[in-house]
C-alpha cells in the first residue's frame, strides 16, 4: 500500500486497502488511469495504460490537471495570464517525490495524520517552460481510508509576474461513455441540506456560491454516483472542499460520454498576482471512493472529518447539553433573568449556559453595535464576570455568542473606522441586517477583534463560544489592496479568518467554539478544522430537523450537528410537536434546548430530566458510533437512522413517523451495521423490558415496531451485544 511508481511506463499507483487511484504521465502530460475498487499490482499494468487515438489532441486525453488554449476544449482545472495579456501555458512533467505522512498547507485548515505511517503523499511538478510557471499536485492516500486528498500549488518560477484567473483544488476525468447522476446538497436560510440527486446529461452541471461564504445554498460537496446506486449498494465518488469561501464544482459529460468533474475556489471574480518567486495553495479536496454506497461514503467522510481534521481537546471529548437564551428572550434580557433559566437548567442537569445575542454596546435590537465588544451595564449591571459566576455556582459552564467579523454602522467601532468594512470608494455599502462585513484582509482589524475577544476571555470564565455570520459579502473590496490585487479580496479575506481562527482557537483551547451563520450557512470543513461543531439551521422545527440533519450527515459526522429543542408553537414555521418528539431529533446530533425553562410545566420539566439523563448515557455513541440511515425523510412519511460502536456490540436505533397513517400495516424496520453472528438485548428507550433477537434477524428481517395511530411520533431502542467475541 501507498505510492507504487512505474519508471518505465510512467505509472503511479495509490493505493489504500480497498481502493486503488491509478494516473499516468503520457508525452508528457499526467493523464487519469483509474480510482475504485483497490486492485491488485501487476507489472507491467497491462491494459490499464492509456493510449490515445491518433491526432485526437488533448481534448481526448484523460487528464488531471487541464489547461486551455492548447486542444483540450474542456473546462480547464487553472488559467494564467502572463504580463503580454496572452493565456496560453503548457505544463509537462518534470519529476516526482513521495513524502511519508501528510504535509499540512501554509495557511489553510487540512486533514492530518498523527503518524506518517497512516498515510503517504505523491508530489507531481509540472512546469511551462516559456512562463516558467511550475506547478505541484499534492495527492495524500490513506493506508487504511478509501480516501484521496489532493491539492495544487502554483509557483511563478519566471522573470516576469502572472496573474492567475483559475486555480482549481481537483480534476478528475472518468473515460468512456457511461451514465452518472450527481449527489449534492442544495436549500436556503432555515432549509438547509436538502439531498438534490439527479442525472448528467451532456454539458455542464455547476453549483457554486459567490457570497464570500460556502453558503446556505449549496454546500461545497458533491458525489458522482452510478444510477443504481443506493445507501448501501453501487458506486460513490465523493468530492469535499475544506474551504469556507466563495467555491465551484460540478461536471461536465463531453460529446464522447466522458466526465470531467472539478472543484475548487471559485474562479467567478477571483484572480492573484505571483511575482517571481511566490506561489499560490489551492484548499484541498478530499475524494472519497465507495463501492457500497453513499452510507459507506459518508461514514469515510465522518471518521475522517472527526478525528483528523477537527483538532484540539473537544474533538475527542463528549460534548456538554446546553441551553441557549435566544429563543427563550431574544434582546429582552437581565442578568437575573439569565440566572433563573440557568438555575432551572441545574435542577434538570444541564451543563453549560449559553448567552447569546444582545449582551454588549447598545444591542437592543439587530441594527446597532456589532464591534463594540463591551458588556451592556443596563442589562447586566455586574457585567459578564458576574452574571457568569453566578451561573458556574449553579454547576453549569457558561458560554457566549460573538459575531466577530461583523460591524453596526450604528456602532462606535464604524464612527472611529467607517474604513475598516469591505467597501469600494464612490458606491454604496449593501447593508444586511443593518450591518457591514468588516474587512479581514487588514491585519490591523483582526488585531483589534483578537484584543477584543481576548481580554473577554481573560477576565471571564468562558468555557464556549458561539462563532456566528449573519451576512454574505457584498462590495468586495479592500482599501489596503492595490487596483492590480482588488480581485484577490475574497480570498484573502478567508485566509485572514483562518489566520485569526488559529490564533484564538491556539490561545484559548479550553473554550469549546461552534461555527455558525445564520444557521448551516458556512457549515464546511474549513470551519470544522478550527471549530468541531457547527450550528446546524436556524431552523429549529422538530419535522425539518429530519430533513436538515439527513441531508448534513451526507458528508459531516454528527458530532458536528448542532441540535436543539426549542419552543411550540415553532418560531420558525409555527408547528406544534410533542417534547419527545423534538427530543428524540435533537438527541440525534448534538444536544441542548434553546426555550425559556421556567416556562416548563412540572410534567415537561420532568421529560426534559429523562431526555437530559438519557442523553448523558448515550452521547457518546451518538457523537462517535458509525451512522447509518435508514429511511429518508425526503422519500416518505417515516425516518430512521442508527448509530453503531466500532465493535458492532452497542447501537442505537431511531425511529420518526411525521404524520399518523389510517389503517396501517404492520411495520419493521430494517437496521444496518451489526454483526450477523452475534445476539442482541433490545430495549425501547429507557424501558428496562427486553427482547432478545439476532444481528442477522434484525439486518434482514427487522425490527418489529408498534403503531400509534398519532402525529409526529417517535421513538428509539438500544441494543446491546449479550456475548461479545471476547467472550
Amino acid at each position: 500500500m501507498g505510492v507504487i511508481v512505474e519508471s518505465q511506463t510512467g505509472l503511479f499507483h495509490l493505493q489504500s486497502s480497498g481502493m486503488s487511484y491509478i494516473l499516468q504521465i503520457v508525452d508528457g502530460y499526467p493523464a487519469h488511469v483509474y480510482w475504485g475498487s483497490k486492485l491488485k499490482h501487476r507489472v507491467p499494468m497491462e491494459g490499464l495504460l492509456i493510449h490515445t487515438p491518433e491526432k485526437a489532441g488533448l481534448d481526448r486525453l484523460p487528464q488531471e490537471y487541464p489547461q486551455y488554449g492548447s486542444g483540450d476544449f474542456r473546462n480547464p482545472a487553472y488559467q494564467v495570464e502572463l504580463e503580454d495579456g496572452t493565456r496560453i501555458t503548457e505544463l509537462k512533467y518534470e519529476g516526482y517525490r513521495i513524502i511519508k505522512g501528510k504535509p499540512a498547507l501554509t495557511g489553510l485548515p487540512a486533514v492530518y495524520t498523527e503518524d506518517e505511517a497512516e498515510a503517504d503523499t505523491l508530489e507531481l511538478e509540472l512546469r511551462d517552460a516559456y512562463s516558467g510557471l511550475k506547478v505541484v499536485l499534492l495527492y495524500t492516500v490513506f493506508a487504511e481510508r478509501n480516501v484521496i486528498v489532493r491539492s495544487a500549488r502554483l509557483i511563478n518560477g519566471g522573470d516576469r509576474k502572472l496573474r492567475l484567473r483559475r486555480a482549481l483544488s481537483a480534476s478528475v476525468d472518468y473515460s468512456g461513455e457511461r451514465e452518472w447522476e450527481i449527489v449534492y446538497l442544495s436549500g436556503a436560510w432555515a432549509r438547509e441540506g436538502n439531498v438534490t440527486r439527479r442525472p448528467l446529461a451532456r454539458g455542464e452541471t455547476r453549483i457554486d456560491s459567490k457570497r464570500g461564504m460556502s453558503s446556505h445554498q449549496f454546500n461545497p460537496f458533491a458525489a458522482l454516483v452510478a444510477p443504481d446506486t443506493t445507501e448501501f449498494r453501487g458506486e460513490a465518488y465523493g468530492f469535499s472542499l475544506v474551504y469556507s469561501g466563495s467555491f465551484e464544482a460540478g461536471a461536465e459529460v463531453d460529446s464522447f460520454g466522458s466526465a470531467r468533474f472539478s472543484i475548487g475556489v471559485n474562479s467567478f471574480d477571483f484572480a492573484w498576482l505571483l511575482s517571481p518567486g511566490e506561489s499560490f495553495q489551492t484548499p484541498e479536496a478530499v475524494m472519497v471512493y465507495s463501492g457500497q454506497g453513499l452510507g459507506d461514503m459518508s461514514r469515510t467522510y465522518h471518521r475522517l472529518y472527526r478525528t483528523r481534521l477537527c483538532r484540539g481537546r473537544y474533538r475527542d471529548e463528549e460534548r456538554p447539553i446546553l441551553v441557549n437564551n435566544w429563543e427563550a428572550t431574544y434582546f429582552n434580557f437581565n442578568a437575573d433573568k439569565l440566572v433563573e433559566i440557568a438555575e432551572e437548567g441545574a435542577k434538570l442537569g444541564i451543563e453549560l449556559f449559553v448567552l447569546d445575542d444582545g449582551w454588549f454596546g447598545k444591542r437592543d435590537s439587530d441594527n446597532s453595535s456589532l464591534g463594540d465588544w463591551i458588556e451592556d451595564r443596563r442589562k447586566l449591571p455586574g457585567g459578564l464576570a458576574d452574571v457568569a459566576q453566578r451561573i458556574n455556582k449553579l454547576g453549569l459552564k457558561f458560554g457566549l455568542w460573538f459575531e466577530p467579523e461583523m460591524i453596526s454602522p450604528d456602532s462606535e467601532l464604524y464612527r472611529r473606522h467607517p474604513d475598516w468594512c469591505l467597501h469600494v470608494p464612490g458606491r454604496r455599502r449593501s447593508e444586511a441586517r443593518w450591518q457591514l462585513v468588516l474587512d479581514y484582509t487588514r491585519k490591523e482589524v483582526r488585531d483589534y477583534i483578537y484584543d477584543s475577544l481576548a481580554a473577554i476571555f481573560a477576565s471571564v470564565p468562558v468555557s464556549y463560544v458561539k462563532w456566528d455570520m449573519n451576512r454574505a459579502l457584498t462590495e468586495i473590496g479592500s482599501a489596503m489592496l492595490p487596483p492590480e490585487r482588488q480581485a484577490e479580496t475574497a480570498h484573502r479575506y478567508v485566509l485572514g479568518l483562518y489566520e485569526l481562527l488559529e490564533r484564538i482557537t491556539a490561545g484559548f483551547p479550553h473554550i469549546l467554539f461552534e461555527s455558525c451563520s445564520s444557521g448551516g450557512g458556512r457549515f464546511d470543513p474549513g470551519m470544522l478544522y478550527y471549530m468541531p461543531q457547527t450550528w446546524t439551521s436556524d431552523n429549529t422545527d422538530a419535522v425539518e430537523r429530519l430533513k436538515i440533519q439527513y441531508g448534513t450527515s451526507l458528508v459531516y459526522p454528527v458530532s458536528a450537528i448542532g441540535a436543539h429543542v426549542s419552543a411550540v408553537p415553532n418560531h420558525q414555521v409555527g408547528r406544534m410537536t410533542p417534547l419527545e418528539f423534538r427530543g428524540d431529533v435533537a438527541m440525534s446530533g448534538n444536544f441542548g434546548y434553546e426555550l425559556d425553562l421556567t416556562k416548563f410545566t412540572d410534567e415537561e420539566k420532568e421529560t426534559v430530566k429523562r431526555q437530559v439523563a438519557a442523553y448523558k448515557q448515550i452521547r457518546g455513541l451518538v457523537q462517535k458510533g458509525d451512522l447509518y440511515r435508514l429511511k429518508s425523510p425526503f422519500e416518505g412519511n417515516e425516518s430512521a437512522w442508527m448509530f453503531v460502536s466500532e465493535d458492532k456490540e452497542t447501537a442505537l436505533v431511531y425511529y420518526f413517523q411525521v404524520m399518523a397513517v389510517p389503517n396501517a400495516p404492520r411495520r419493521s424496520l430494517r437496521l444496518a451495521g451489526l454483526d450477523p453472528d452475534l445476539e442482541y438485548e433490545v430495549r425501547s428507550g429507557t424501558s428496562e423490558a427486553a427482547f432478545i433477537h439476532g444481528g442477522d434477524r434484525l439486518m434482514q428481517v427487522g425490527l418489529p415496531l408498534a403503531y400509534r395511530q398519532k402525529d409526529y411520533e417517535s421513538g428509539w431502542f438500544r441494543l446491546q451485544a449479550l456475548k461479545t467475541h471476547k467472550d
